[in-house]
């Protein structure tokens, strides 16, 4: 409608004063301008919905969270594993934190920063990288979030989350206390499938891959491949040695590598 409009009044305004040739560019530049604002209104659009699960997760809002989601989403927060599917995100919510709902004595925000959204060519694919400063009762925690989303039907849609912590401590402070990366046995549920990038945090670091290329050189962002060293299960353990082979990101080409199915 907004396009049929511009369009309309570009037309009856140059019909009479211009030649053929110079309304078809008019239009082809009307053309250009709408698909301008359209990328501006999805860029718009990608960057609320990430915000938006953050406030979900303040106060422990997992019904509207999951909403948030496509059917066939995954999730990966921390170490912890893939979630395969929206349902397994509400129960990975609400087993993991308790059911929905604020809570007396309860903490947790989870305010987000420097968002960096992309939109493909074709407009139906998006993504994120933005960063999560937590607050809770548990301590400070730094994810970096590498995220996918999908238009359906007109609406912007998590189709991937997927959230490596770069650094997670007590009360204390990182200074003091920095804690290891989450083991996916520490808590319920288990997830669908390992992790699929095994890293440490800090002290330790992991570079969590780009999902777009140099913005001024247009080369794409390699960081080194080499073992971190991390620890999905307990040092040493047949699980940990297991999971050490999943596979990997191994650099920032768009877009990011799907996580292993098998």
């Amino acid at each position: 409608m907004r396009k049929a409009l511009l369009r309309a009044a570009l037309v009856a305004a140059t019909a009479i004063a211009t030649p053929v040739a110079a309304q078809q560019t008019a239009e082809q530049q009307l053309d250009a301008l709408d698909a301008r604002i359209t990328r501006l209104e999805d860029l718009n659009q990608i960057e609320t919905l990430q915000r938006t699960y953050g406030y979900f997760v303040d106060k422990g809002q997992w019904t509207q969270l999951s909403e948030l989601f496509t059917v066939d989403a995954t999730l990966e927060i921390g170490g912890k594993g893939l979630f395969l599917g929206k349902p397994r995100v509400l129960e990975y919510m609400q087993t993991a934190f308790g059911p929905d709902g604020a809570k007396e004595g309860m903490l947790a925000n989870h305010m987000q920063f420097q968002p960096i959204p992309d939109i493909s060519a074709d407009g139906q694919t998006g993504w994120i990288r933005s960063r999560a400063y937590v607050m809770s009762i548990g301590g400070w925690g730094l994810p970096l979030y590498e995220n996918a989303f999908r238009k359906e039907n007109g609406v912007w849609k998590i189709s991937r989350l997927t959230g490596p912590f770069t650094m997670y401590t007590n009360w204390e402070g990182w200074g003091k206390n920095a804690l290891n990366n989450t083991w996916p046995d520490k808590f319920d549920p288990p997830p669908d499938l390992p992790p699929s990038t095994v890293y440490l945090t800090y002290p330790a670091y992991y570079i969590v891959p780009f999902h777009y290329p140099h913005p001024v050189t247009g080369e794409v962002f390699r960081p080194e491949t080499a073992e971190a060293g991390a620890y999905a299960g307990p040092p040493g353990s047949p699980e940990q040695q297991r999971w050490a082979n999943t596979g990997r990101w191994v650099d920032g080409s768009q877009p990011i590598a799907e996580p292993p199915r098998n």
